[in-house]
């Protein structure tokens, strides 16, 4: 089986003030340099303003932010061919510990998902068989302005829990400080 990877980083984190998640530190390291060599070795897209990355395929949703289901199906445009695509968010701070157990972990039909302690299911930390990716965005039509569980909800997927933390992503301040990322401005942690 060969893996694929959609990184998707182009939100607005607008509730951080607008910041560029993918740029904020964790131990010296932006969270988008440490997912990229958390995953070494595969294809990797990744879906949001055009960053010039070295020896990544990099794009953009059409309208920019125009959502994550749109996201995906910009990033599936240009996906290099594979069985089954990891779709992560860049503002995973411990994004490195949760991709080996994604990829170690059974799939269902559809692929396998991450869900949290309080049992949501967290769309962007999942490993999906890249047929039902291309089925489920065939199927939703337009996606601007839609969301994952529209795309996505539909699949059969197992269910994957994770350590406690490792599914955290950074969307507030208080996410940010919990996680020992650090904000623009601040030494990094």
């Amino acid at each position: 089986m060969t893996t694929a990877a959609l990184l998707l980083a182009g939100g607005a984190g607008s509730r951080l003030g607008g910041v560029d998640k993918a740029a904020l530190r964790l131990g010296g390291t932006t969270l988008l340099e440490a997912a990229l060599a958390a995953l070494a070795g595969l294809e990797v897209v990744v879906v949001g303003p055009p960053r010039g990355l070295a020896g990544v395929r990099e794009v953009q949703e059409a309208p920019p932010r125009s959502g994550p289901a749109a996201a995906v199906a910009a990033g599936l445009a240009v996906l290099p061919v594979c069985d089954e695509v990891l779709l992560l968010a860049v503002d995973l701070p411990r994004l490195p510990e949760a991709v080996p157990r994604l990829l170690a972990s059974p799939m269902g039909p559809d692929g396998v998902v991450a869900i949290d302690a309080a049992d949501r299911v967290q769309w962007l930390l999942g490993r999906y068989r890249l047929p039902a990716m291309r089925a489920a965005v065939a199927a939703l039509g337009e996606p601007a302005g839609r969301s994952l569980r529209a795309l996505l909800g539909g699949l059969a997927l197992a269910p994957l829990r994770l350590p406690p933390g490792v599914d955290a992503d950074v969307d507030t301040v208080t996410d940010a400080r919990r996680a020992g990322v650090a904000l623009p401005g601040e030494e990094a942690r």
